[in-house]
């Protein structure tokens, strides 16, 4: 494998390919809120694009915009002075101009923001109120209101200038970060992503000269600098505005644990046609795979479903799946304490854990490997439903080979969770 041109081709890839769409959306929100807030005509004062797309970290497919609309002092004044949730009046009101101009859209306020859907992706929009120090004062809808602060600008003015000093590394890790989020089903937010490799730049500066031809190495030791992370730190501070970024119940030390595994075998195989498929553990589609190399791998079949082909990715919650492995005269065991299964046993895969709330769909993905699966046309790859209940899928080990298994949940049009696990299937 040519580590430079994969990774310069892998990174290519994560680029937001929909910009000029953003763009126009932004400016026609921006434009209808000054009219009605500002009593002005313009598609760019007042509005500042925030989180990932601001810091310049956010990857194609990006799903959730954040858009900051900066509104006049005397609004504060003018809904401070009200009765009641004055932060939910406000928001009622940005949503009502909102829809002046996307009346065919879905609006709604969400707690502190103002959500814009287009089908595949949203728009978030912050009303807000700029302070004298440059931090912003926001509505909080939530348990009878209250206003809160934010001071995202010098987050993105500090990633964009460090990233210089890290001759763009900074900024490219953070996206190739996304994509592992978005295949392992890391429960992580963006802006913690970025604290991640900003801390890790800072405290191993010989990285920030790293180039292509080392992007292995330099990606499989940040995976194993977030797997040594202290478990027991609760939040981070933010870059340029060192404001608490929060890990909540994150998945995170787990994934990167077995990331950090499964590059430590690509870069051991880095000579074998199969090191391909072994990234994409990692990070999924999004990375590249030379098209006559997987056509002629015994894994390769044509007629395979990718979950992210199929919905917007946006992981917002946790998921584990385990297996529930029997056989009559054994006893009965689960796939996660296994090393390896033998034939003819049942399989029951189902959902371990979610914090995913209801309602939802569940959708899995049974995906056989190797010669045997080739040979006898096996290889599968569909997405599926459940067949025993959604949240469970009957299987049975039929042959060997290194099989698999995904689950997604889908709500609001959105895979908000995933999960993987492997089915090793011996001849023993």
């Amino acid at each position: 494998m040519n580590v430079s041109q994969v990774f310069q081709d892998f990174v290519n890839n994560l680029t937001v390919s929909n910009e000029e769409n953003i763009e126009s959306r932004f400016s026609t929100i921006t434009k209808r809120l000054n009219l009605d807030f500002h009593n002005i005509d313009s598609n760019s004062e007042n509005g500042t694009y925030v989180g990932s797309y601001g810091r310049g970290t956010a990857i194609n497919g990006v799903s959730d915009l954040d858009l900051l609309f900066t509104l006049p002092d005397s609004a504060y004044t003018k809904y401070n002075n009200r009765e009641g949730n004055k932060q939910s009046q406000l928001l009622q009101d940005v949503k009502n101009s909102i829809l002046k101009t996307y009346s065919q859209s879905e609006v709604r306020g969400d707690g502190q923001v103002v959500v814009i859907e287009f089908g595949n992706d949203f728009i978030e929009v912050c009303p807000a109120f700029k302070e004298k120090d440059g931090s912003f004062t926001y509505p909080d809808s939530n348990n009878g209101g209250s206003w809160k602060k934010t001071n995202p600008i010098p987050e993105s003015d500090e990633m964009q200038n460090f990233d210089i000093d890290c001759n763009g590394n900074l900024i490219i890790l953070c996206k190739i970060i996304r994509a592992w989020k978005n295949k392992s089903g890391v429960k992580i937010g963006g802006l913690l992503i970025d604290t991640f490799v900003y801390n890790f730049f800072k405290e191993n500066p010989d990285y920030q000269n790293y180039t292509y031809e080392s992007y292995d190495l330099l990606v499989r030791d940040f995976f194993e600098y977030l797997k040594e992370l202290n478990d027991d730190r609760v939040y981070w501070y933010s870059p340029g505005s060192n404001q608490h970024v929060y890990k909540k119940k994150s998945n995170f030390k787990s994934k990167a644990k077995k990331a950090f595994s499964i590059i430590e075998e690509a870069i051991e195989k880095r000579e074998n046609n199969t090191v391909y498929e072994i990234w994409r553990k990692v990070f999924g589609k999004s990375f590249p795979y030379p098209k006559t190399i997987k056509e002629s791998s015994y894994n390769y079949n044509p007629q395979e479903e990718y979950i992210e082909d199929k919905f917007p990715i946006n992981i917002k919650y946790k998921l584990k799946i385990d297996c529930e492995v029997t056989q009559n005269g054994h006893r009965t065991g689960l796939l996660r304490m296994m090393r390896y299964l033998s034939r003819n046993k049942k399989l029951l895969f189902f959902i371990d854990t979610t914090d995913v709330p209801e309602p939802y769909d569940v959708l899995w993905k049974i995906k056989n490997e190797g010669e045997i699966a080739y040979r006898k046309n096996c290889l599968r790859g569909q997405i599926i439903n459940g067949n025993f209940g959604k949240n469970q899928r009957k299987e049975s080990s039929d042959f060997e080979g290194a099989h698999y298994a995904e689950c997604y949940i889908i709500k609001d049009g959105y895979c908000v969770a995933r999960d993987r696990i492997d089915v090793p299937i011996s001849d023993r």
